[in-house]
């Protein structure tokens, strides 16, 4: 019978794979059936006078110790086996993972997996005070423990993260260790476990685990296992917390940048940096829109590529500054393509690296060619318009100076008397005193803003309305500038001797003129042409000494502001038309500097 179990087994073994725990169990119960057969045959035996051999009961039962011992044992070894295999599995999880919060988690949940902890705490030191605090909290239902429910033992965790050393207590109320420590003997803390984090020798914190119930949880194999779980953990989480410290890190950096950028973009001049092979290194969008060319195509060229007219006065200024660290001003006039000729100023200077003086350059530049084009014009217009109207203006390319027809208000004023005047008096003192009277005239066209048109001898013209001044009052502008010259007049002539006293004639009229400019191709000038100047200039020959005579016209605009007389042309010129004139008397509202001209002595 022995023979035939020992083949049938062996056959059974070889023939169908089963694991370590199911052939000990069936070892066991042949043992079980051998000794109970065993049995049998000893009482059949005794009846025979015969015994069975010495000592094979008791060998067969220390042989069911053995592998009853051998099975416990086994069993351990396959939860463990278990608990390492599950460790294997997290590590990589735990590892593939650089968020924080997520690492963290997960070591809780592996921690409160492996160990059957009821509570499980990670305690991490804060890198800048030191101050031990708990980032994630779980219990055995992984649900996340409230922060009012934090009941860790502060005792076991320092001496724990002081010492480096791990702590298995299976009863901490009991362990003399522990004995008179409020934070074990309040909480009632029974099993506790708690292993260091460490990182390259630096603690970093400490896995903390606990059952407040029952005594004897945590053995030795769940101390190995965490503290093996722990090394891992630690460099997990150590990461997750460097590349976290790493993205602030960036993030402040590309926000600096970003600021850097917005500031470089913002900056009106252009902005070149160049390699100390003269290569382009950076520039903002200034410098593409005045070099006429996209970053792309900027960057690493050669100043000599992408500025070949200027390249020669470069180099020589490139080493200057080199050379003697100053920076250089200078202009320049280089022909771009595509953009013609253009006025640069610019700024060599030389690039501080790490705080040393470099090879590399910087250069500010200017373009200045539409700023001195508007100065040209702006010139241009400052010889016709007052210096209030000239700062107004923004851009003159608007104006029309080719040639426009709109209605404006021409003022004509003449100096009576002025020949018999002249032959009396010196040219020099002459000239002075008619310039004085010219003076005055175009100061009073000015005050209303008005153009002085030009000036013919002792003639002077305003006009009011034209493409550089529009007005909607200005027939009312032209006849208040008439009286502010007669105001002007009389306090004139209270500081020249009376042989120098002469008397203006004026007149204005509102009417259609073409206005531009008149003139050949080296010299033009602006000016009005039209039946309103004619009628204008006729206005003023009919004018006396001291009187301003405006057409019908201009009086249909400024009778609710004057009194005025009518006349009829004491000169007509052949003009059909021209047939009612009227003379300027006095203002209608009362105001400073009222002049009634009837009461003017001449």
């Amino acid at each position: 019978m022995s023979e035939n179990f020992g083949e049938g087994d062996t056959a059974r073994m070889k023939t169908q794979p089963v694991s370590a725990q199911e052939q000990i169990r069936q070892i066991a119960q042949r043992i079980a059936d051998l000794t109970e057969l065993l049995r049998n045959q000893r009482d059949i035996l005794r009846q025979r006078g015969m015994s069975l051999p010495s000592g094979a009961l008791d060998n067969l039962r220390a042989l069911r110790t053995h592998l009853d011992r051998l099975s416990a044992e086994l069993g351990s070894m396959l939860i463990e086996l278990g608990q390492l295999r599950a460790l294997a599995a997290t590590a990589g999880l735990i590892n593939s993972s650089l968020d924080p919060a997520e690492v963290l988690n997960q070591v809780m949940d592996t921690v409160i997996r492996l160990t059957g902890a009821e509570r499980g705490y990670i305690v991490l030191k804060n890198r800048d005070t030191g101050a031990l605090e708990i980032p994630v909290a779980r219990g055995l239902d992984r649900e996340q423990i409230g922060k009012s429910d934090f009941t860790v033992s502060t005792t076991v965790v320092n001496e724990v993260v002081d010492r480096g050393e791990p702590v298995l207590t299976d009863n901490a109320s009991r362990d003399e260790r522990y004995q008179g420590f409020q934070s074990i003997a309040g909480m009632q803390l029974r099993s506790i476990l708690a292993v260091p984090l460490k990182v390259r020798g630096e603690i970093i914190g400490a896995v903390y685990c606990d059952n407040r119930i029952m005594s004897g949880v945590f053995k030795q194999s769940e101390l190995n296992l965490l503290t093996a779980f722990s090394h891992q953990a630690a460099v997990a989480i150590e990461n997750a917390r460097l590349f976290d410290d790493l993205k602030m890190r960036l993030a402040a950096v590309t926000e600096a940048r970003d600021l850097m950028d917005n500031i470089f973009s913002s900056i009106a001049s252009g902005v070149i940096t160049v390699n100390g092979d003269d290569q382009i290194m950076l520039c903002n969008t200034t410098a593409e829109r005045i070099l006429g060319c996209p970053q792309d195509r900027l960057i690493g060229r050669t100043l000599a590529e992408t500025l070949p007219s200027v390249n020669g006065l470069f180099d020589e200024y490139l080493r200057q500054v080199r050379q003697d660290g100053a920076r250089v001003l200078l202009s320049a006039q280089p022909e771009i393509e595509g953009l013609g000729q253009r006025q640069w100023n610019l700024i060599i200077s030389p690039l501080l690296e790490t705080g040393t003086l470099g090879q590399g350059v910087v250069i500010v530049l200017d373009d200045l060619t539409e700023v001195r084009q508007r100065e040209a014009q702006l010139g241009l217009v400052s010889r016709y318009l007052p210096l209030a109207l000239v700062e107004n203006i923004r851009n003159v390319d608007e104006f029309d100076m080719g040639g426009q027809e709109r209605e404006i208000s021409v003022l004509h004023c003449d100096v009576r008397g002025f020949t018999s005047f002249s032959e009396r008096l010196d040219p020099a003192v002459l000239m002075e005193i008619i310039n004085s009277y010219m003076s005055l005239s175009s100061d009073a066209i000015n005050l209303y803003e008005g153009i002085v048109d030009k000036y013919m001898g002792d003639a002077v013209t305003g006009l009011f309305n034209t493409q550089f001044n529009p007005q909607e009052d200005h027939a009312l502008r032209a006849v208040r500038a008439a009286m502010s010259m007669m105001y002007d007049l009389l306090a004139l002539h209270e500081i020249l001797p009376e042989d120098q006293r002469v008397f203006y004639g004026i007149g204005v009229h509102t009417g259609m003129a073409v206005l531009g400019n008149i003139g050949s191709h080296d010299r033009k000038e602006f000016s009005a042409l039209g039946d309103a100047m004619d009628l204008g200039k006729l206005l003023q020959e009919n004018a006396l000494a001291g009187e301003v005579l405006i057409s019908p016209e201009t009086y249909a605009r400024v009778q609710e502001y004057y009194e005025c007389e009518p006349l009829e042309p004491r000169k007509t010129k052949g003009r059909e038309d021209f047939t009612l004139m009227y003379k300027v008397v006095k203002r209608l509202k009362r105001g400073t500097g009222t002049l009634d001209l009837n009461a003017l002595k001449l």
